[in-house]
């Protein structure tokens, strides 16, 4: 029974870390949005935002809009052409690297 106890607890945590967004996967996926949104977040260019330290989870549901062509202001085009190049893990992963720029 105590083996049975291990065995289930190790798989709920171990369950858990594996949902976890990657910020190095993140990372190395950026370079195409560096073109844009600067190497480091910060834009060089006007009119282009700057997404370091921006919240996670609007990183990622404005990625997700901009795949699902629900976003369509400004740049949009440009955004969706990006985002529909994205699954989702690739999606959560940049949006935790920008996140944990400070």
């Amino acid at each position: 029974m105590k083996k049975l106890l291990v065995i289930a607890a190790t798989l709920a945590l171990t369950s858990q870390v594996t949902f976890a967004a990657d910020i190095e996967a993140g990372k190395a996926k950026s370079a195409i949005c560096a073109a844009c949104h600067g190497a480091d977040g910060i834009a060089l260019i006007a009119g282009y935002p700057n997404i370091k330290g921006q919240n996670e989870a609007y990183l990622v549901s404005s990625l997700k809009a901009y795949k699902q062509k629900q976003r369509t202001g400004g740049l949009a085009a440009v955004m969706q052409a990006q985002a529909s190049l994205l699954n989702d893990t690739d999606i959560e992963n940049l949006a935790a690297y920008y996140a944990s720029l400070k």
